[in-house]
């Protein structure tokens, strides 16, 4: 698989995650995921390749995580309602999320870019 760029165009971290990857000639593709979210068995999948639990992909800066006060609420959430609410909202997925079918990042980190991706 390709590496793939799920990110939001208006976000500030997927514009820099996106500038690492040109700069370095980072083949990639991009699907903007607050108009095309990967859907519930995709999240899935990158959660068990990326060995991080459900909320670490949550974007717990993101209006939306907030207006619906998920810093209390997801601790009372199995990990299926988690990912099932992940899905029905790309503004809830932390962002830029990248994969190439084997690794996954969730946000920019440039150090982990570096080690995963050049």
């Amino acid at each position: 698989m390709a590496l793939k760029m799920y990110w939001y165009p208006k976000c500030g971290t997927c514009r820099k995650a996106k500038k690492f990857l040109e700069e370095h000639e980072v083949q990639f593709t991009e699907q903007n995921i607050v108009e095309n979210p990967p859907s519930r068995d995709e999240l899935a999948q990158f959660v068990s390749i990326s060995g991080q639990p459900v909320k670490k992909f949550f974007n717990t800066s993101g209006k939306k995580y907030r207006e619906l006060g998920l810093s209390k609420k997801l601790k009372e959430m199995s990990e299926e309602e988690q990912l099932d609410l992940l899905a029905s909202d790309g503004m809830l997925i932390k962002r830029p999320l990248i994969t190439d079918g084997n690794q996954v990042t969730v946000g920019f980190k440039e150090e982990e870019f570096k080690e995963k991706w050049l």
